[in-house]
């Protein structure tokens, strides 16, 4: 089931809410978790079995090392039987055809007539996160940071919960611990939350689904087809639609849980405006980069050791972050291309980039134009021919000839000029503060009906697509 949906906007949020909010505290959990459950079935039902293990098995395992407190063998044994159980599944349905495809490629390049057959896998929908959120719990228990849960309820709460099962925002147990013992809902978290919810809900409606057409439309053209200002204009129009899909989906899983009484980590603070890729990943995904830092890049030994020591370990967690993303060389290839440029500012580049100076801060916009497009176009395209044709239209002086036939990009361009304008304009912090300035007088409230019944509109016409991240 979407936020985007009709089913969960006038069926599904309602029903719940008002189950929620009439219940006593002591129940809410409980209801928390069966809806979380439900709403889940809703998009793949024969995987609910697989996350219902994942809250099981992690429980057992938490209180098992609660239990040999002081015992660092066994703890240390339980500690690896949960990544090999944790990492193993998300490994087999994320990855296992990608590795036998790999390894067929090889025995072929070295004339060896023998395959293996790839597997039919369907990737049980927010395996991904829900997989970081129960280690990083079961980290912290092992490393003493927190106490295990007692309570098999809550826990399945915390791993389930239904405004960042599917796409996260990857919430570390820490974060919502005292929340889901006992936490407080009132008007107020619901008139807020409610209007948060909505502003996402237009930036994935209005903005995202609307703009994501121009890419499908350059898709259907064909790469070898367009010309090098359509490429241009085609990275430009997929980068505004992943940002504010997923942007939007984080804003709607805040609003929610804010509606529920809990605080949801932001995921986004307005990362097209940042002046280098150093700064671009402390904005973008806020939540997965805090989960690297924090359980991959600190215990390798983060910037403490030395320059090679530091390298490596962000080679580390760059070739990880892009492995994540996707069982596909071109993930791993847009997280090689993040760790060269980060190398390259933490050692030459930033100081002059974060310059407070006129002719900075033009050529750090500039810079980080060029990076955004090109990097999100790696991200898109998974066939890496596709991807060579489509650098080729953007880069055409490095072999191809400039194609400056320009009709599809000034029929496309004039097209969707007002979406292309506003995504600029809401991709910046300044709508976003002149609302919160609004939200609570009479003006914020009708700008969130208007946006509210614009959505419904565009959703009741069928304008509406999957969130991008389910993918991954």
């Amino acid at each position: 089931m979407d936020f985007s949906s009709l089913l969960f906007i006038f069926v599904f949020l309602p029903v719940f809410l008002v189950l929620y909010y009439i219940l006593p505290p002591k129940s809410r959990n409980f209801l928390l978790l069966i809806g979380s459950l439900i709403f889940y079935s809703f998009g793949e039902p024969y995987f609910l079995f697989l996350i219902l293990c994942s809250v099981i098995v992690n429980y057992l395992i938490g209180l098992g090392m609660e239990r040999y407190k002081g015992r660092r063998f066994e703890r240390t044994f339980l500690l690896v039987l949960s990544l090999i159980y944790n990492f193993g599944l998300l490994i087999f349905f994320k990855y296992t055809n990608f590795f036998v495809e790999n390894i067929n490629a090889l025995l072929r390049l070295c004339h060896i007539n023998w395959y293996f057959f790839t597997v039919n896998i369907t990737l049980p929908l927010g395996i991904s996160f829900y997989t970081f959120q129960i280690v990083s719990y079961v980290v912290d228990v092992y490393l003493g940071k927190i106490d295990a849960d007692k309570s098999l309820i809550r826990l399945g709460t915390y791993l389930c919960m239904f405004p960042q099962l599917i796409q996260g925002p990857i919430v570390l147990y820490p974060d919502v611990q005292k929340e889901l013992k006992q936490r407080t809902i009132s008007a107020s978290n619901l008139d807020n939350g409610l209007k948060t919810f909505i502003i996402g809900l237009g930036y994935k409606v209005i903005i995202a689904n609307r703009i994501g057409t121009l890419w499908n439309e350059i898709c259907t053209i064909g790469f070898e087809s367009i010309s090098t200002p359509l490429a241009w204009l085609g990275a430009f129009a997929y980068s505004m639609q992943l940002y504010f899909d997923f942007c939007g989906y984080s804003m709607m899983a805040v609003g929610l849980g804010e509606m529920l009484g809990f605080h949801i980590p932001v995921n986004f603070r307005h990362p097209y405006t940042a002046r280098s890729v150093t700064d671009f990943w402390r904005r973008w995904h806020i939540t997965l980069g805090t989960w690297f830092r924090e359980y991959v890049y600190i215990p390798l030994g983060g910037n403490r050791k030395g320059r090679f020591r530091t390298i490596r370990n962000l080679l580390v967690v760059w070739f990880l972050t892009g492995f994540w993303h996707g069982a596909a060389w071109n993930f791993i290839l847009w997280g090689l291309l993040i760790f060269v440029l980060e190398v390259i500012e933490k050692n030459i580049t930033l100081k002059w980039l974060n310059a407070n100076n006129i002719f900075a801060k033009f050529f750090s916009h500039i810079y980080m134009f060029f990076y955004i497009l090109i990097s999100w176009v790696i991200f898109a395209i998974s066939d890496l021919s596709e991807l060579g044709t489509y650098l080729s239209r953007m880069f055409p002086f490095f072999g191809t000839g400039v194609n400056l036939d320009i009709a599809d990009f000034t029929r496309l361009a004039i097209t969707y000029a007002p979406l292309l304008v506003a995504s600029i304009i809401f991709a910046t912090e300044y709508p976003e503060k002149l609302f919160d300035k609004l939200r609570n007088r009479m003006i914020g409230i009708i700008i969130a009906f208007v946006i509210f019944w614009c959505s419904i509109y565009y959703l009741s016409i069928g304008i509406n697509n999957p969130f991008l991240y389910y993918r991954f």
